[in-house]
């Protein structure tokens, strides 16, 4: 005869209902699975935004007025826009108080047939001279700057257009393709980089809506010391035709919506636990009324309080952590499966790495087992008010 193992017996009894054991794990996967997913989805908005601005390397972007939506939309989401102002902008930008740096970008749209020979993209000369933004990237790809006619494309350009030749037509100029940049967790992921020198020669073809000295955004970089926002309202005060975004700021439209979202998805999780919660504690009722007499055995051969209830929350924990790694593997499924379908997360790129996965995982884990362990508190409890000789003789309460 094998050893009494509380483990085992556990696992035996809760094998003898077995219908009842899987609905309560199914209500934990489905609880833990809506939570895992809404996490992830809340999480990747605003991961996405976040590290998109840090790695940036700016503290303010000053775009032509009425064009702050435009440079989230290029910036963050990866859309093709094209907006403009005079490049003087830069120079007066650098006298503010507080401006340690300048740099500026122009931002021009191919379109194939008309003007390039590769699909609908975002064409961005940088100025080589004062970069921040792309530089860094540069120097890990090539080693070196761009030459005239160079171009080297972003992440995601080039996996998604695909070059495989090493030359390519753009606004009638041919250019040598060098490589792909690291991925940067931005817009910029999808843009093709030339030299701002290329710029005239474009111009001179009429390929392009873009006039002699005009840019497209300017990046500032503030001394150490001075307030980004009053720097910017700086700016804005002193340069009547520019408009200025704070790094901060950056995404701030979506978040105000994702805040909303979350709102509804926290009462939703809350109602939904609060459910599962009075489930698992009708069930673990009717698991100890069931077992009262054999409760008042065990006790009576010599079975200790602790060693009752040692039994019954290994059922509970067994239970709870199927059902929790069930939904955490649903929750994480559906999310890697069904984000990009949403509009608020299709061009975003991707904020959910290993690690914020397996943070979200193992909440869902804890969160699962903890309703469980909640529900089952008051039955389970009521084992240690028992008297063994009244419940073997039927007249425990």
């Amino acid at each position: 005869m094998k050893p009494f193992n509380i483990h085992t017996f556990a696992i035996r009894n809760l094998k003898r209902k077995k219908f009842r054991t899987g609905v309560l794990a199914f209500s934990i996967t489905l609880i833990v699975a809506v939570l895992v997913f809404g996490f992830s989805f809340i999480s990747s908005i605003s991961l996405s935004i976040r590290r998109a601005s840090d790695r940036l390397g700016s503290d303010l972007i000053v775009v032509p007025v009425g064009a702050r939506g435009y440079a989230e939309e290029v910036l963050l989401e990866s859309k093709i826009k094209s907006f403009y102002m005079d490049k003087d902008i830069a120079g007066r930008v650098k006298t503010i108080e507080g401006v340690q740096a300048v740099t500026f970008q122009t931002y021009l749209t191919t379109i194939q047939g008309l003007c390039c020979d590769i699909p609908e993209a975002t064409v961005v000369a940088f100025n080589q001279e004062t970069d921040f933004i792309v530089r860094p990237w540069l120097e890990k790809a090539i080693g070196r700057k761009l030459g005239k006619n160079e171009a080297i494309v972003g992440h995601e350009s080039f996996l998604n257009i695909g070059l495989g030749l090493m030359d390519a037509v753009l606004f009638g100029t041919k250019f040598r393709i060098l490589g792909a940049l690291e991925k940067s967790g931005t817009g910029l992921d999808n843009a093709i980089f030339i030299s701002d020198e290329n710029v005239e020669e474009i111009l001179q073809k009429g390929k392009t809506p873009l006039g002699p000295d005009q840019i497209s955004i300017i990046f500032v970089k503030v001394k150490k010391g001075y307030d980004p926002y009053v720097v910017g309202r700086n700016i804005e005060g002193e340069i009547v035709e520019a408009d200025v975004v704070t790094r901060s700021d950056i995404g701030k439209g979506i978040i105000s919506t994702l805040k909303d979202i979350n709102m509804i998805f926290s009462i939703t999780v809350l109602m939904a636990s609060v459910l599962s919660v009075l489930l698992a504690w009708a069930i673990f009722s009717a698991i100890v009324n069931e077992r009262l007499r054999e409760v008042g055995i065990m006790r009576a051969i010599g079975a200790k309080e602790s060693h009752i209830l040692r039994l019954f929350f290994t059922e509970v924990l067994v239970i709870g952590t199927i059902g929790s790694v069930c939904g955490t593997v649903l929750g994480t499924s559906l999310s890697l499966l069904l984000l990009k379908s949403f509009s608020l997360l299709k061009n975003l790129p991707s904020g959910l790495n290993m690690y914020d996965r397996v943070i979200i995982g193992v909440s869902g884990l804890l969160t699962g087992t903890g309703i469980c362990i909640l529900g089952a508190l008051s039955p389970v409890r009521r084992i240690k008010k028992l008297e063994p000789l009244l419940v073997i003789k039927g007249e425990a309460e």
